[in-house]
């Protein structure tokens, strides 16, 4: 698009000088009307005709050219103004997609441009009011205990002390949760990769979550292909994806209910691990939001940071993760990981 304007306005410049040409050859034959230059009847009576068709034709370029120049610049102009608008902090602001197919395509990107901002915007907006609800709720309750403590209207106990623990260990969580979720967003979390056999770390993690699920009367099991190969990822990360995905299956499945982890290989040769359950599901409104920032069930007392931060590790290993459900006969959530 750029070499494209170049030889616009390097059109514009020769059009310019073809209509300097053709009033220079019109001042040339006037003057050789008023005698001003000598030159033969018979070559005199050829050029005057000649100059009157220069003038024509350089009045009609001129105007081209001016028009032409004009409908360029006039977009320009817009996008101009809107930038220093944008530069003030009015993310609304759009311009029209007018002019030569080169500047509508430059106010077709400012407005996208412009459109990422404002979301942008708005996504930042949200998260800190999120991040200060997050925030509120158990900073209220350790004040509210040691405020009680202090002034002698709860004894100074355990049963009133575990419940701040409680809730400094559920600030710590969210606190981690950030830091991993901006770093991960940012490409800066750094991963310390190594060749990892996946069947084990499923292995391993089911039997972390094995005690849990027996005491909850649900079946945890695993299947891996006999033939799955190693990846090269961070298993710790890997592992914490695993988790969070265990973990919700667990909160969300009923006793006698049945969680399986499965890793195969699909037709890509990209290794695929899915955490399988068999509980209440999540309504069809709400399954394409569960992978945002703060975006928890009702009765849920996470964060609501958990399946975001699993999509941003899964993306930094440059793999995806998917879900699937219905209610009242599961959930599914499945990543891939490139071989």
């Amino acid at each position: 698009m750029r070499r494209r304007i170049f030889w616009r306005f390097g059109i514009f410049f020769i059009l310019f000088m073809l209509a300097c040409g053709a009033f220079t050859f019109l001042f040339w034959t006037i003057a050789l009307a008023l005698g001003g230059i000598n030159v033969p009847d018979h070559i005199s009576f050829i050029l005057r005709p000649l100059g009157l068709g220069a003038f024509i034709i350089g009045v009609l370029v001129l105007i081209f050219t001016l028009r032409s120049f004009r409908s360029a610049a006039e977009p320009v102009g817009d996008v101009i103004d809107a930038a220093q608008r944008v530069a003030g902090g009015d993310y609304k602001i759009r311009v029209e997609e007018r002019g030569p197919r080169e500047v509508r395509t430059l106010a077709r990107s400012f407005n996208e441009m412009t459109s990422r901002l404002q979301a942008n915007d708005a996504e930042r907006r949200r998260l800190l009011a999120d991040v200060s609800h997050e925030l509120r709720t158990p900073l209220t309750v350790i004040q509210g205990n040691l405020e009680g403590m202090l002034d002698g209207v709860y004894p100074l106990d355990a049963a009133h002390l575990e419940p701040v623990l409680d809730e400094t260990r559920q600030l710590a969580r969210l606190i981690e949760d950030l830091r991993t979720l901006a770093l991960a967003e940012a490409g800066a979390l750094h991963l310390q990769k190594e060749s990892t056999d996946l069947a084990i770390l499923c292995a391993e993690t089911a039997a972390s979550f094995g005690a849990q699920a027996a005491a909850a009367g649900i079946t945890l099991t695993t299947d891996s292909a006999p033939s799955l190969p190693n990846v090269d990822v961070d298993p710790a990360r890997i592992r914490q994806v695993l988790e969070n995905l265990v973990a919700n299956a667990l909160r969300f499945t009923e006793r006698d209910g049945q969680i399986q982890i499965t890793a195969t290989v699909d037709n890509t040769k990209n290794v695929v691990i899915a955490v399988q359950d068999t509980g209440r599901g999540i309504p069809a409104e709400e399954l394409p939001h569960i992978f945002e920032r703060f975006y928890k069930a009702r009765d849920s007392r996470g964060t609501g940071l958990g399946l975001a931060i699993a999509k941003s590790l899964i993306q930094a290993h440059s793999g995806d993760i998917f879900a699937q459900s219905e209610i009242g006969k599961g959930t599914r959530i499945w990543f891939t990981l490139p071989t």
